[in-house]
């Protein structure tokens, strides 16, 4: 069977395919060998071009006034790049803005996809940019007017040819690409390489079905295509299972990966999934454990113990990696005015640094007695217990659309759930309004420590307190 690309530029209103519409649209049908068949028209937006945009394209209100609307043309873009791989220099822009006007139509729009980005960065590397603008000059590609749809899809038809006359290498990379990864073999019955491209690559929890509809396993992902392609090209036992067993998925994005956390938690409990084992397993061999050392002084310290010698360690908290153990433990020792020394921070003899910094009272040189020193101890013990979440808060995150945000309700100790919030709309401090949003869901050590690890994490979370917000 012959190949076929659509090669395919569009300009817009604006850069959020959801809120924003196409002004204008170029196809370049492709054999591979030779340039087939082209279409391009300008389009109305059914809304007005901001200034910056026309300043940049050239595409005036004025221009689009008399042009079709986009469902006019809805039936060439089908025809045209039916049985084609969708190619476009960044490919996501450019499929997410007509997946979303077909959306609009109530019709889905589904191509498996190649991005020449990507694909320039693997054939031709070393360039300092890869940016359409950036390769026209320093490759030399042909282009017509820049920022106008044809005048772009021109220099990355050129761009894809001498692709393409890089012979095995370059055939070997666009196979890859568009199957992300996946060998069609590999791939249940009812399963596509389409099936595979129409994914969303967001953040969510996703899950796969049997043929009877049930529910065989439940995931999350920041990336759900990204992820389910990974599922089927690992050659692991649990990725055989999925290949024989699954016929369909389904997803839900989030948006906020630590609701697709709880979510998945959730989920898996409540769906008790075949190929999930009762709880998803993660590892966590990092602990931090507490004793008393000869001299009476309630210590810490940072392990990785066996499942042997974890059982002679009083446990309060696991961490997957060292850096987070070591960050919640320093956390604590600053907090509580605790020794590094006794915290096994600082290993040298005499007297710990923090002493000469007046930060520490000198239980590392027994000036400070036990007895005082243990009262802070006990209270860094108890806020280092990875089964307890202390004060009451809202959690916001980043939500579904770049409108909206994710509210994770915690209080008397225990998550109460999550919701989707518009900010703009609500007052911050309205904890009403907060606490309306909120979907109840149980509370568990689970979903506990998934919160707690996540607020020692490296993530940009806003944190409101039931008595005051702070960021």
């Amino acid at each position: 069977m012959e190949a076929k690309y659509a090669i395919i530029d569009i300009e817009t209103t604006g850069g959020r395919a959801a809120k924003d519409k196409i002004t204008e649209i170029a196809i370049v049908i492709h054999n591979g060998t030779q340039v087939l068949e082209t279409f391009e028209t300008l389009l109305n937006p059914e809304t007005t071009i901001p200034y910056g945009i026309t300043e940049l394209t050239g595409i005036s209100n004025e221009m689009v006034m008399k042009a079709p609307r986009f469902y006019e043309i809805a039936k060439k873009v089908v025809e045209m790049t039916e049985g084609a791989v969708f190619v476009a220099h960044n490919v996501r822009f450019d499929y997410s803005f007509i997946q979303e006007e077909f959306r609009r139509l109530g019709y889905t729009y589904s191509r498996r996809q190649l991005c020449t980005v990507r694909l320039a960065r693997k054939v031709f590397p070393g360039y300092r940019s890869y940016s359409l603008g950036n390769l026209i000059v320093s490759m030399g590609l042909n282009a017509g007017d820049r920022h106008r749809a044809m005048g772009d899809t021109i220099a990355t038809v050129d761009l894809f040819e001498r692709i393409l006359a890089q012979s095995g290498s370059a055939t070997k990379e666009i196979q890859k690409m568009i199957n992300l990864g996946v060998k069609e073999s590999k791939l249940p019955k009812n399963f596509s390489v389409e099936k595979m491209h129409n994914l969303p690559e967001a953040c969510g929890v996703y899950y796969f079905h049997n043929e009877n509809g049930d529910v065989v396993y439940v995931g999350k992902s920041r990336n759900i295509k990204k992820r389910i392609a990974e599922h089927f090209s690992n050659q692991t036992e649990k990725a055989a299972k999925l290949q024989a067993q699954v016929d369909d998925v389904s997803w839900e994005e989030t948006g906020s990966e630590l609701v697709a956390l709880l979510k998945e938690s959730h989920e898996i409990k409540k769906l008790l999934p075949s190929i999930n084992r009762a709880q998803k397993v993660r590892s966590y061999p990092f602990v931090i454990h507490a004793f008393e050392n000869q001299a009476g002084y309630l210590c810490f310290d940072v392990a990785k113990p066996t499942l042997k010698t974890r059982k002679n360690l009083h446990v309060i908290s696991a961490y997957q990696d060292l850096a987070h153990a070591k960050g919640w433990l320093k956390g604590a020792q600053k907090r509580f005015n605790l020794c590094l020394r006794h915290c096994h921070l600082d290993d040298r003899s005499g007297p710990c640094f923090d002493y000469h910094l007046k930060q520490c009272f000198g239980a590392c040189i027994g000036e400070e007695k036990p007895k005082s020193y243990n009262e802070r101890a006990q209270a860094a013990l108890l806020a280092l217990d990875e089964s307890l979440l202390e004060q009451d808060f809202f959690l916001i995150d980043k939500g579904r659309t770049p409108d909206e945000n994710a509210v994770v309700l915690v209080e008397g100790g225990e998550y109460q759930g999550y919701g989707f919030v518009n900010l703009e709309e609500v007052d911050g401090n309205d904890f009403e309004s907060l606490r309306e949003a909120i979907e109840h869901f149980d509370s568990n050590p689970e979903v506990k420590r998934i919160i707690r690890r996540f607020l020692g994490g490296n993530h940009r979370l806003k944190i409101i307190k039931l008595t005051h917000s702070v960021e």
